[in-house]
């Protein structure tokens, strides 16, 4: 049988207008491409780890000093934080989206025992794990975590801090403090603030492992580097009971970064074929995140999704989420049931949205690294046209009105 040869792939040019990854910074790319003649152990590729863990180490406000990077994206780092948990922990985790969701089935195949395991390989329910769900389109609050930690007494709790399948922020400060409060470790997926909000994990000291992305708020490429970070007691924790994992086992990959025993030294011990490629662009997300500053990200994101979010509103949509970087939306009533075709029409002209990936079906707008005037404008033009595509009337003038004030009195042209 002859195989054909295919034809050089080409990639046409996508508005990533979705929840992520988001639009890369071509300052990013250009690192990434540039290291090409570089040995994954020549010299700068090793200062720039170390550089990177420093910067991450400023960006996540935190004296962790075991904060670093695995290789991958964020589900390479949401593995390694679970790492910790072990068949028959005690864990309660919150559910209010399709990622969370998938954190907590991650949770139950980590605390399942071996007969869990067994009568159940794939999905497998443990005992130990308890699941609170809470509707979409809410926020999990501190009253509903400090009733659960308080009613389970669990050694784990988890919650996303931000959960993009609903596009809600979670409390992060009531997790903390009710961890705090019942001596429960608390995991935190942080797959979709870094780099977005404004905050310092050390403010939140009931947190003992968090998780993030290289390709959401980072402006990264995916499949690079996910950062993590765990304190001194989560470590400790697994000095003593060890981790069902090697390749992410959070001291032997902290070893990798140069971290032993808990201090920086000179030369990583643990072996990874890291790539250079991927270290270079990891360095200048990371190095772009400082030089902007997270107070600027985080005003922009704020200021040009209340822009979005009122131009969606003015055309009948019903926005149901509250992160800045993601809007989640009904469609007018009108137009139910057709949100699947809307995005499908959307991306099949180049332009990127997303509908929700567990019910109910809604759509999703992102801005991830689309923080101007132009794009803002662009997005919602192009949403406009769609929804008339399937017959809804839009007041363009209106639409014109909204933008021209909201940014004649908030954002600089």
């Amino acid at each position: 049988m002859t195989m054909p040869i295919y034809p050089q792939l080409e990639i046409s040019e996508t508005l990533a207008a979705g929840p992520g990854p988001g639009n890369t910074d071509a300052r990013v790319l250009a690192a990434f491409s540039r290291a090409g003649m570089a040995d994954h152990m020549q010299d700068d590729v090793l200062r720039g780890m170390v550089e990177c863990k420093h910067m991450l180490r400023r960006l996540w406000g935190t004296q962790n000093t075991h904060t670093f990077a695995v290789a991958g994206t964020g589900w390479s780092g949401l593995d390694m934080m679970f790492s910790a948990v072990m068949p028959g922990d005690t864990v309660v985790a919150f559910v209010n989206g399709t990622f969370s969701g998938i954190d907590a089935k991650t949770l139950n195949i980590k605390a399942a025992t071996a007969l869990e395991h067994a009568a159940n390989p794939l999905n497998p329910q443990a005992a130990s794990v308890t699941i609170i769900e809470i509707p979409h389109g809410q926020s999990i609050s501190g009253e509903a975590i400090e009733t659960a930690l308080a009613t389970h007494k669990p050694k784990w709790a988890f919650m996303a801090h931000w959960e993009t399948g609903s596009g809600r922020i979670n409390d992060l400060q009531g997790f903390s403090d009710a961890c705090a409060r019942h001596g429960t470790m608390g995991l935190i997926d942080a797959v979709s603030s870094l780099g977005v909000e404004e905050f310092a994990i050390d403010d939140f000291p009931g947190v003992a492992g968090w998780a993030s992305c290289p390709q959401k708020g980072l402006c990264c490429l995916p499949l690079t580097y996910a950062p993590v970070s765990f304190t001194d007691a989560y470590i400790e924790a697994l000095k003593t009971r060890g981790a069902y994992s090697y390749v992410h086992n959070p001291i032997f990959e902290a070893r990798h970064w140069g971290i032993v025993n808990g201090q920086d030294v000179d030369k990583g011990s643990y072996h990874r074929t890291h790539s250079a490629y991927a270290v270079s662009a990891f360095h200048e997300s990371l190095r772009l995140a400082l030089q902007d500053g997270l107070a600027k990200r985080a005003h922009s994101y704020r200021t040009h999704e209340a822009v979005l979010r009122e131009a969606l509103t003015a055309m009948g949509c019903e926005v149901t989420s509250n992160m800045t970087s993601l809007v989640v939306l009904n469609l007018p009533p009108a137009l139910a049931g057709r949100e699947m075709e809307l995005v499908q029409n959307c991306r099949a002209q180049g332009f990127g949205i997303w509908p929700t990936l567990s019910e109910p079906v809604q759509v999703r707008i992102g801005i991830l690294n689309l923080l101007d005037r132009g794009v803002i404008t662009k997005i919602v033009h192009l949403f406009a046209d769609a929804m008339r595509d399937l017959g809804a009337e839009v007041d363009d003038a209106s639409i014109t009105t909204i933008l021209d004030t909201r940014y004649g009195t908030s954002v600089a042209a």
